[in-house]
């Protein structure tokens, strides 16, 4: 992996977090699909928030893990948030009728992407969070072009 494919560094409060996901919201395109990895508590929730808030979304974000996923309408663009996190079988992904919300006018946003393992569009991005003492550290990885440009788009 070259060094345009990757990028890290420490988040020292729930601000940086979102403040990264406000970053983000600027580097990414429709179409993109960004694998958001991380424990309970990593703050995949926050860094969404800071995201939808920097395209313009005032009200409430909450975490879809009940209902599987939250969707945003923006102009020329639709945010969902998924949280696959109660799936207990891969298939469950068939199921849920949800691939139909992947598209190229969609940004989706994939929380517990492994509980769908193999059926999932691949991602251009991931975004990795760990809790690292009271602070986080990230990780974004590009899976190829399309999120290395967005790496691109970040670092200018």
């Amino acid at each position: 992996m070259d060094d345009s494919s990757s990028t890290s560094g420490l988040l020292a409060d729930e601000a940086a977090t979102l403040a990264l996901g406000g970053a983000l919201a600027g580097s990414l395109t429709p179409g993109m699909v960004v694998y958001l990895d991380g424990d309970l508590g990593a703050g995949k929730t926050t860094l969404t928030r800071g995201l939808l808030r920097a395209l313009g979304h005032t009200g409430r974000v909450k975490s879809p893990t009940y209902a599987l996923v939250e969707s945003y309408a923006f102009d020329g663009l639709d945010v969902h948030h998924f949280d696959l996190y109660r799936f207990n079988d891969p298939q469950e992904w068939d199921d849920s009728g949800l691939a139909e919300l992947f598209g190229e006018h969609s940004l989706c946003l994939v929380e517990w992407p492994d509980k769908a393992q193999g059926l999932l569009p691949p991602a251009d991005l991931t975004v990795a969070l760990e809790v690292d003492g009271g602070q986080r550290r990230y990780r974004l990885t590009a899976h190829d072009d399309t999120g290395r440009q967005c790496l691109t788009r970040l670092s200018s």
